[in-house]
């Protein structure tokens, strides 16, 4: 009987955690607080900042910061139309070129994304740049993240009442 329990116990914080990404209306599992998830990738974010070579200075990585600056701007603007605001509570957004030839970008719960410097020469000007910037911060703003790790802790709940 108690076995059971456990796993009713369990399948209902699941079901709670899901929720409906406003814009797709897609359902995801959060299982984290995304405060907690916000402060967890911080430390992270900081720490590959200390690692890697930021570009500080330059016209790239002022495109970066521009480009970035405008979507962070106008996703602000369309949550609040939507009342949806309450989405990037909390988001400091931060937008940083790092010198590596990778043609990649991403962002982070919170608002930090980063873009490498061997995306440039594909983006080629700021609609470009614009387009893989804006993908990234919508990665941010569904919340992809926290499913990503919901996803990973759920497999392992499961692992464990299996067991």
């Amino acid at each position: 009987m108690k076995k059971y329990s456990i796993i009713a116990i369990a399948l209902l914080f699941i079901i709670t955690a899901c929720s409906k990404v406003p814009v797709t209306g897609r359902r995801q599992m959060n299982l984290l607080p995304e405060s907690t998830l916000m402060n967890m990738s911080l430390t992270s974010y900081n720490e590959f900042l200390k690692e890697n070579k930021t570009v500080k200075s330059g016209a790239d990585a002022q495109r970066v910061k521009r480009v970035g600056s405008k979507i962070a701007s106008a996703v602000s603007k369309y949550l609040r139309q939507k009342k949806l605001i309450k989405r990037v509570k909390g988001y400091k957004w931060e937008f940083n070129l790092v010198d590596d030839d990778q043609a990649n970008a991403w962002a982070m719960p919170g608002g930090k994304v980063v873009v490498y410097s061997g995306i440039l020469p594909i983006t080629k000007d700021d609609k470009g740049l614009a387009v893989v910037m804006g993908h990234e911060v919508a990665h941010a703003i569904a919340r992809h993240g926290n499913e990503r790790i919901s996803q990973q802790l759920g497999v392992q709940l499961g692992g464990i009442g299996l067991a």
